[in-house]
């Protein structure tokens, strides 16, 4: 018997986060705020690659960054560190999706259609609440 699959096949049916959900004020889980319990987002990833596919922007990034360092100094690295950030704050409000147009454009991903331009309709999303309720959580007043 290969022990090495079976301890891969128990390593990806225990959850990462631990057993019990986030609770609340009175100790049930808050769904309004956190969302519905999944576990397969809290499973350890099946493939090795799954890992390098989910952080591949961030390390295209850092490789992006230490060759710009390289051939323009640190100044140009942190500037565009810089426009990213405040790129990513431009945002809707909590309860309208944002196609966040402005971080496209800086990546240079604006004129490429993907995968997730096709299949990340904002009308199939499950994030849908309460507007008040989302807002005033947003600006810290819940």
């Amino acid at each position: 018997m290969n022990t090495r699959g079976l301890r891969s096949q128990l390593k990806d049916s225990v959850p990462v986060a631990g057993l019990c959900p986030q609770t609340g004020t009175y100790g049930v889980a808050d769904t309004l705020r956190s969302g519905f319990s999944s576990v397969k987002n809290e499973l350890l990833p099946s493939h090795p690659l799954e890992l390098s596919e989910k952080n591949f922007h961030l390390n295209q990034d850092k490789m992006n960054f230490t060759t710009l360092r390289n051939i323009q100094g640190l100044h140009a690295p942190l500037k565009l560190q810089m426009e990213y950030r405040a790129a990513r704050q431009i945002q809707r409000l909590p309860f309208l999706p944002s196609s966040n147009l402005a971080l496209d454009t800086l990546r240079g991903t604006d004129e490429t259609i993907g995968f997730e331009d096709i299949l990340n309709d904002p009308g199939q999303s499950e994030l849908m609440g309460e507007p008040h309720i989302m807002t005033e959580y947003r600006l810290g007043v819940l």
